[in-house]
């Protein structure tokens, strides 16, 4: 028998954590026949507004190389909002999870400033600034944590084990904020910078689809996919 590379024992590895993570979920993850998608854009509803910079006041040296912008509401020129979640929230069978996440720290800033993990597996948690940083979540159906990492501990896991956003802050760098989303399917996708998304492989049928944004709230929408074909949705969402 051949033995095999690092890579393919790693990949089996993540793969079979997924699928473990899947079946205490109650999620059904198998291959789709003829799924259809969902894809479109949410934009905002007013006048767009400008992304507020933030002061770096500590460890400028690593933190200051590039300016810093608050990310809580971040509108494209078109209104597209960056960095909504969008998943369907009534669905028990699909697609298999993709690849695993992770969450780093770059210039003091989470990057990406949303994550996904799979609930029951574990989440990788990057420090690559070689300087101190403080991991500290905020969560309700998973224990919170409030763990340094110092600049020789490059790598941390974490396991969450219940679907949720969780919030996530440094306590090191007061301005560093992101978010966790623990889900319980793998149909989820985060908005890119034109405020588009896609959900691909999605199974013929109804379905409610919710939009969640960390400062304009949680709506739903009903979508119709039918096999081998795209269901458009547009959303806008507004301050309150």
């Amino acid at each position: 028998m051949r033995s095999m590379n690092i890579k393919t024992v790693i990949s089996l590895v993540v793969g079979a954590s997924l699928s473990l993570a899947s079946v205490a979920l109650g999620y059904d993850a198998g291959a789709v026949s003829n799924g259809g998608s969902i894809s479109g854009s949410i934009t905002f509803a007013g006048d767009a507004p400008e992304a507020a910079p933030i002061e770096v006041t500590k460890d400028t040296k690593v933190c200051a190389q590039t300016q810093k912008y608050d990310e809580s509401l971040v509108v494209g020129g078109n209104k597209g909002i960056k960095n909504a979640v969008v998943s369907i929230s009534n669905i028990s069978s699909g697609k298999d999870f993709g690849d695993a996440m992770a969450l780093d720290q770059k210039e003091c800033v989470y990057t990406p400033h949303i994550v996904f993990t799979p609930a029951g597996s574990e989440l990788e948690i990057l420090n690559n600034d070689g300087i101190l940083h403080n991991i500290h979540t905020y969560s309700e159906a998973n224990p919170a944590f409030n763990q340094a990492q110092p600049k020789f501990k490059k790598k941390l896991k974490k396991k969450f084990e219940k679907p949720e956003v969780v919030r996530v802050e440094c306590d090191a760098h007061g301005w560093m904020k992101g978010w966790i989303v623990v889900m319980d399917h793998p149909y989820y996708a985060v908005t890119d910078g034109e405020g588009k998304f896609s959900l691909s492989d999605v199974p013929a049928g109804e379905y409610e689809v919710k939009i969640w944004h960390e400062t304009l709230g949680e709506t739903m929408q009903k979508v119709t996919v039918e096999a081998g074909s795209d269901a458009s949705l547009a959303v806008e969402l507004s301050q309150s």
